[in-house]
């Protein structure tokens, strides 16, 4: 080393510790007096050094008061605090977690000994003046302008930004918009100070959809099993034509999360997606790729019980249905174990053990076999503690504890909650799809609390109805009480326009067509007889009037008849497409009066869905020149016995999911002839023959809901028969009234007592009626019917003001002159669509197409395509 080198590095050593000396002699925090309006430096290599806070000011673009603004960094004056420290990093920290601002700098103004004044400048974030949006529909808008949060007064922050870009695109990627963008736009809004305008603008590109399903891996289960499996994503093929088409993210995870449960269900239990990959193939269409490993398929082998008292192995491992040999199925066992109505679950609980839990264990897997024991835990029975009822506004309480099968004190049973749950609905005064209880246990003391929030609805109607007579159209106005309370008649205080409260109908109604026809009924049924228990008082009268038209139109008819025969003999038409003018005849009219009580009683045995009805019946007729009966001068009386016995399973009289109705009734005289058996009955007058009807009608009816999907709106499907008959004790006797008149929407123009209107869709009305001759007179005369059909019902919109639904059927039936004609097999075919919709104002509404596939007398004239009207009934 030269001596220039060395003298060289003595001299720089030396310089470095004089300079540091020199730097250590500086105090880490510069007075104001080293320079006027110089801020003090704060030098963070040093140690810190404690001060007194002498005074806090703020400065910046803030709308905000100072003393605010100094609350936010907790920072006050008379403070100690070490600078550099904590203190000041934790205020600083505070205004950012604020998310307010957009800058912020907490200062050193000046430092006289050890007190400190500091000064907080802040940029404060703009708020927003206006958001307009570009390239979402009023729909789409409607759907996420609440969630993204860029709002009017709202602060525009850089992460609202970025939040709203995510949520709008995550929105649009699950409605199939795979390749949206978007694009948040602030500007600075001339007329307010502090505030921007915002534009988001978004582009959601095509709608990308499935080109084809790409499946490798699958050897146990064909092609069509597995990708079938999939809901939401589906190749565009004709077994596919009514499924979605998209390809949406979130549908294909939940679809692949379906594949490997259908894997599941045939018992390859370790299925699994093991890769996937979606490619896109242009014409915004894209290739979804899936390998599946199946994994070998298992089955149980034994299952064993262990915890079990109350009820013995073997009649639970009957009660659960699946035995040694069996395919694995997680979600079968499953279901048989908790789910299912008759599950193992709802057996305990229906014996009030509802503390009781049963879990499958594995204890032992050997190659594809699986050995299961179920351990129970039963607990004790619980008892019901209180039932609380809240949120009814209209019926007294007493009206809705006496139609629940849940009573404090009793033993808990599941099968009770829904049977209560099924009475409240069939009341009509709350809400259905919100009748769900509230079921609290106490596991300390054994006891269960359960509350019904229930939400009111009116079920009152005004019913407006139209049909189609022969004279016109016949105007209908009813009015329906189903709350009434004639104990309050006499008490204005309960009136709600009636007097309401104690669940009973009341219904009045009026039908005219002008001079030819009026009819006026008035009922009341009474469903808890005394209060006590379920025995209903019904009670009604009716009086209808009828006027004939002229002759003009009567020998219309006989000309209609005459070419009824000749079109069934030669295969012609017999229906004439001619005007009428119709006028009303004074001297030709049928009047009818009636008065019937029945009594109902609620049965035990075989279940107590059963009922029996006996009622008494009386109407009296009188009739001049009427050529449409039998009869058709003088006056005849209709005494009868009406016996019912029914069995009602419904779980709600508007939209049913699930249950059955059936009904066989009899309707009985006394049998007259029998009692006068050497009468010449043949060759009496009309008048003589019918003054007292004799005749004994049988009928019955069956529905049965079945739900055909698991959702909370599923499809359910209706099944039908009905048949009726109508005999006689003397055959010189049959009966002129009470027969049936068959064939097109069920609402008769003229509702006249004297006939019973079968409805069969897809044929006008009266026209599966038969004509035939009895004691000298020609007419329509259906004495035995029959009707089955089923139909496919879908919820389009289930609330509390409206329900909505749609429906498929197909109907077959008819209807003969007597006995010995009845053929169950020759039935008229019809099928159709449909939709009711339910308002509580005005009852049920619809309206169906409907078309007969089969000829009526050799004529299609009166099948084929047909448009029908549902005004406050049901076929």
């Amino acid at each position: 080393m030269s001596k220039r080198t060395f003298f060289t590095l003595l001299t720089l050593f030396v310089n470095i510790i004089v300079f540091g000396q020199t730097q250590d002699s500086i105090p880490a925090i510069k007075s104001d007096t080293a320079k006027i309006n110089s801020a003090p430096v704060i030098r963070y290599t040093q140690n810190p050094k404690e001060y007194e806070i002498a005074g806090i000011n703020v400065t910046g673009s803030t709308t905000y008061e100072s003393y605010v603004i100094i609350g936010f960094s907790g920072l006050t004056v008379g403070e100690r605090i070490k600078i550099p420290g904590d203190e000041i990093t934790n205020a600083v920290k505070r205004f950012w977690k604020q998310g307010f601002f957009s800058d912020v700098k907490i200062l050193a103004s000046k430092i006289e000994g050890d007190k400190i004044w500091l000064t907080i400048e802040l940029k404060q974030l703009p708020r927003i003046s206006q958001v307009t949006y570009t390239g979402l529909s009023k729909s789409y808008f409607d759907d996420i302008s609440s969630k993204i949060g860029i709002t009017k007064g709202n602060q525009m922050t850089p992460d609202a930004r970025d939040k709203a870009i995510e949520i709008i695109k995550k929105y649009l990627l699950d409605k199939g918009f795979r390749y949206a963008s978007v694009n948040v736009v602030e500007k600075d809004d001339p007329d307010q100070k502090g505030m921007v305008r915002v534009s988001i603008n978004v582009d959601k590109g095509p709608v990308i959809k499935v080109h084809k399903i790409y499946l490798e891996g699958n050897n146990a289960l064909t092609y069509h099993e597995v990708v079938g499996a999939m809901k939401k994503t589906n190749e565009p093929t004709l077994l596919n034509l009514f499924k979605t088409k998209k390809f949406v993210d979130a549908n294909f995870e939940a679809d692949k999360k379906l594949i490997v449960k259908r894997y599941n269900d045939k018992g390859f239990r370790d299925a699994a997606v093991v890769w996937d990959s979606i490619a896109n193939v242009g014409n915004n269409k894209v290739d979804v790729y899936i390998k599946v490993h199946e994994g070998q398929r298992y089955y149980i082998r034994s299952i064993s019980w262990v915890g079990n008292t109350v009820y013995p192995s073997e009649y639970l491992s009957m009660v659960l249905g699946i035995k040694p040999g069996d395919i694995y199925n997680a979600k079968l066992l499953d279901d048989r174990l908790n789910t299912d109505d008759d599950a193992i679950a709802k057996l305990y609980k229906n014996k009030g053990y509802l503390f009781m839990s049963v879990d499958p264990i594995e204890v032992n897997t050997s190659n594809d076999s699986i050995d299961f024991e179920m351990h129970i835990y039963e607990g004790k029975p619980a008892t019901v503690n209180n039932v609380t009822i809240s949120g009814n506004t209209h019926v007294y309480e007493n009206v809705i504890r006496r139609e629940m099968f849940v009573r404090p004190g009793q033993l808990y049973n599941e099968s009770d909650i829904t049977r209560t749950m099924r009475q409240l609905a069939q009341m009509g005064n709350f809400e259905q799809e919100k009748l769900t209880p509230d079921i609290q246990p106490n596991p300390d003391d054994g006891t269960v609390d359960i509350s019904w929030p229930l939400v009111s609805k009116s079920n009152d109607q005004i019913e407006f109805s139209a049909g189609w007579g022969q004279t016109g159209i016949v105007g209908s106005l009813s009015l329906k009480f189903s709350n009434f309370a004639i104990q309050n008649l006499f008490k204005p205080s309960t009136y709600r326009f009636v007097p309401e409260g104690e669940g009973q109908t009341f219904a009045i109604s009026a039908q005219t067509n002008g001079s030819y026809y009026q009819a006026y009924s008035v009922n009341f049924v009474e469903p808890w007889l005394g209060g006590k228990r379920p025995n209903s008082l019904s009670v009604s009268a009716y009086y209808s009037i009828q006027t004939g038209v002229s002759s003009n139109y009567s020998n219309y008819l006989n000309s209609y008849y005459n070419s009824y025969y000749a079109s069934s003999m030669y295969g012609g038409s017999p229906y004439s497409s001619s005007a009428l003018s119709y006028q009303a005849d004074p001297t030709k009219y049928i009047h009818t009066f009636g008065l019937s009580a029945s009594w109902g009683k609620r049965l035990k045995w075989p279940d107590d869905y059963f009922q029996l009805n006996l009622g008494l019946e009386y109407q009296h007729y009188s009739l001049s020149n009427w050529d449409y009966f039998i009869m058709q001068n003088g006056t005849s009386n209709l005494a009868s016995l009406d016996v019912v016995l029914s069995r009602n399973s419904i779980d709600n009289p508007i939209y049913t999911r699930s249950g059955s109705t059936f009904s066989l009734s009899g309707q009985f005289t006394p049998p007259y002839s029998l009692f006068s058996p050497h009468k010449d009955y043949a060759n009496m007058t009309d008048a003589q023959a019918y003054k007292w009807v004799e005749f004994y009608k049988i009928k019955f009816a069956s529905k049965v809901f079945v739900p055909l999907t698991a959702s909370e709106h599923p499809f359910v499907l209706m099944a039908r028969a009905e048949y009726g008959f109508l005999g006689y004790y003397n055959k010189n006797l049959q009966s002129p009234f009470e027969t049936f008149y068959m064939g097109g929407d069920g609402m008769s123009g003229y509702t006249t007592y004297g006939t019973e209107t079968i409805g069969l869709r897809g044929y006008e009305n009266g026209s599966l009626t038969p004509i035939s001759t009895y004691r000298g007179q020609t007419g329509q005369m259906g004495y035995v019917y029959s009707r089955v059909g089923a139909e496919i019902h879908y919820p389009l919109l289930l609330q509390q003001s409206t329900n909505i639904y749609a429906l498929a059927f197909f109907d077959a039936g008819n209807c003969w002159s007597s006995f010995n004609q009845f053929n169950p097999f020759d039935l008229k075919r019809s099928a159709g669509v449909g939709v009711r919709i339910f308002l509580p104002m005005f009852g049920l509404l619809g309206i169906d197409w409907g078309y007969g596939f089969d000829p009526i007398n050799g004529s299609k004239q009166y099948s084929g395509s047909h448009f029908h009207f549902v005004i406050g009934q049901e076929f």
